[in-house]
């Protein structure tokens, strides 16, 4: 397994989307249902391959997102999302960046503020799932790419204005309070 940190030059800003479809392709799904969801998303890469990680991609765009696993090995950090209102893991738009392992890494910074995390840059899953209207923005999809990202001992995270608030959870915890697609990435990471 490699793991990158913040610095590593692996994870520098890509805006060719050339990049995003070789680590989708380079992707091995575990079955059926992730194979398919990354058929989807190289799909969509297909239909809009200057414009599908920006937000501006009305039908949908690219997301990246991660499960930062505490020093314990045991729980997870998890965020109350302030928009949607649910328990998730940490990550959000790529805006232009193609490398999606950087945009995990730069969301999971942000959003936790906790410094010198460390990111595996294999996708761990993938999946795509509907965003309801808000506001001036219409429904869309958000084709998520998710990572692994391992927090230094000692790690205390600060909650952002994005959250209600955070925590580190077992996956018994979150169990009852996470939906299908948070416990299957649980489930690989924490189970």
């Amino acid at each position: 397994m490699i793991r990158l940190s913040s610095t590593a030059p692996e994870l520098a800003f890509r805006s060719d989307v050339t990049f995003a479809r070789e680590t989708l392709r380079a992707y091995e799904p575990k079955n059926n249902e992730q194979a398919g969801q990354q058929a989807a998303m190289l799909a969509f890469l297909d239909e809009f391959p200057n414009t599908a990680h920006q937000r501006s991609c009305v039908p949908g765009h690219l997301t990246a997102s991660s499960l930062i696993v505490h020093a314990d090995g045991q729980r997870g950090l998890f965020t109350q999302h302030k928009k949607l209102n649910r328990w998730l893991q940490l990550g959000g738009h790529c805006d232009g960046d193609a490398n999606l392992a950087a945009v995990a890494l730069r969301e999971a910074i942000e959003e936790s503020g906790i410094p010198n995390l460390i990111i595996d840059p294999t996708p761990v899953d993938l999946d795509i799932h509907t965003i309801p209207a808000r506001k001036a923005d219409p429904e869309h999809l958000h084709l998520d790419t998710r990572f692994l990202i391992f927090a230094p001992e000692g790690a205390q995270y600060v909650v952002s204005d994005e959250s209600h608030d955070l925590a580190w959870l077992t996956l018994k915890q979150l169990a009852d309070c996470a939906d299908g697609s948070v416990l299957r990435l649980a489930r690989l990471v924490l189970g």
